[in-house]
């Protein structure tokens, strides 16, 4: 079977506890979701609803493998037991498909009898960590104010310890941006292996989402451009952005590759060597990765939880007539069709593809609506490394290690390269 033939899988981002969290971090889109629910909301998924969403995404999973993501909020506060029946309730299905997890935490909470079980059912821990002491709690603090730094490396500590696997999601917001070296080095220094940066980008309130009761714009559709309002103080300027990639780059490159796996620089690459991206944000439609809810609501992504993107409820319908809704609705073929004619013809668009569009609400020197905030950081960004991932491309297609490109970088492989890039 071909690439091509093979079957489409969903993802689908499982929030059971919904927005309720024991931090208050400054830049967080989520916390504000309380809004949209009732009051003396209980904020946990109940046995009955998650019986059926796992149930139902093993069966409809068309893909040998089934990756559950638990996100929040923070999962965590349901405590362990909670996801040991997770894991009761999926082994009835473990002779059909290979069951995988992954648990989206700040870290606070977890202590040994955590770590033993996630070890014990091989679960793959995000830890959130956006580097040194100073710089972590600028944003991440608790509802006190008091920052979290010390408890989340109590926590990635004990993950260590117990040889649980993880990676770090490391948020870059506007102050962050400013001290690229400081936040890649840490974690290095700190036995990180796997590490993934995310911009932080939200807007100030629009009329649709005071509506709604919530603090930040809502995104735009397909039939309805974002409504004009400034960035938070805290969202990252788009060519910080994209010196914060390149200078971490530019340091992984000489010194950690095939070592630390920054998974932004992998998506690059993967991009480069003309694979489908493995992230919605830098693929070219979207449409197939759901969040659910923890009362069971499903909308057409994590980052669009507002009414008028919720597809059904996992108790009434089921999930592939609900990613079929995401689809005809244009939510994901309008990721590729509703790009700015400035990004069709941009020579990095086959890395960026316009990125999330959620985040689509600049506009192109020629006044078309529809243009990514970070596109001037992307583009940056995206340009600096083309020599490197050329060099990189080509030796995995001799059969050689991609770190071989350390040995390379002042050798008169790079150079070749470098000047077939300008020439072409």
């Amino acid at each position: 079977m071909s690439a091509a033939d093979q079957p489409q899988g969903m993802h689908v981002l499982a929030k059971p506890i919904g927005p309720a969290c024991n931090l208050k971090c400054e830049y967080c889109f989520y916390l504000e979701k309380r809004a949209l629910f009732g009051a003396g909301e209980r904020w946990r998924m109940p046995d009955e609803v998650l019986r059926a969403y796992i149930d139902q995404y093993v069966s409809s999973q068309p893909t040998p493998v089934v990756e559950f993501v638990w996100q929040g909020g923070e999962p965590t506060l349901l405590g362990v037991d909670y996801f040991r029946r997770v894991v009761e309730l999926q082994q009835s299905h473990a002779d059909r498909k290979t069951i995988a997890n992954s648990l989206q935490t700040d870290g606070t909470l977890l202590d040994d009898e955590w770590c033993t079980f996630l070890k014990e059912h091989d679960f793959t821990v995000g830890i959130s960590l956006d580097g040194p002491q100073a710089i972590h709690d600028r944003y991440r603090r608790d509802r006190k104010g008091a920052g979290s730094f010390a408890r989340v490396m109590q926590g990635l500590r004990r993950l260590q310890k117990h040889g649980v696997r993880y990676n770090v999601l490391a948020c870059v917001a506007r102050d962050t941006a400013r001290r690229p070296l400081e936040v890649y080095r840490f974690l290095k220094d700190e036995g990180v292996e796997f590490i993934q940066f995310s911009p932080v980008v939200e807007r100030q309130p629009d009329a649709r989402s005071l509506r709604h009761g919530l603090k930040l714009a809502s995104p735009a559709s397909p039939d309805r451009p974002a409504e004009q309002t400034a960035v938070t103080p805290w969202s990252v300027l788009p060519e910080d952005y994209g010196d914060f990639m390149i200078s971490v780059f530019e340091d992984w490159v000489c010194h950690d590759v095939g070592k630390v796996f920054v998974m932004n620089f992998e998506w690059a690459l993967n991009a480069w060597i003309g694979n489908p991206s493995p992230v919605c944000i830098h693929a070219q439609q979207c449409g197939r990765s759901l969040a659910i809810e923890h009362n069971g609501d499903v909308y057409a992504c994590d980052h669009y939880v507002y009414p008028e993107w919720r597809l059904g409820n996992i108790l009434t319908d089921q999930l592939p007539d609900m990613i079929e809704r995401s689809l005809r609705s244009g939510f994901g073929v309008a990721k590729e069709t509703a790009l700015p004619r400035a990004c069709r013809q941009c020579e990095v668009v086959a890395a960026c593809r316009g990125g999330c569009p959620k985040h689509r609400f600049a506009t192109t020197p020629e006044g078309e609506a529809g243009l990514h905030y970070l596109c001037a950081g992307y583009r940056k960004f995206f340009l600096h490394i083309r020599k490197y991932l050329r060099a990189m491309t080509q030796l995995l297609a001799m059969g050689l290690p991609a770190s071989y490109v350390m040995d390379a970088i002042k050798g008169p492989l790079l150079i070749r390269l470098n000047d077939e890039v300008k020439q072409s």
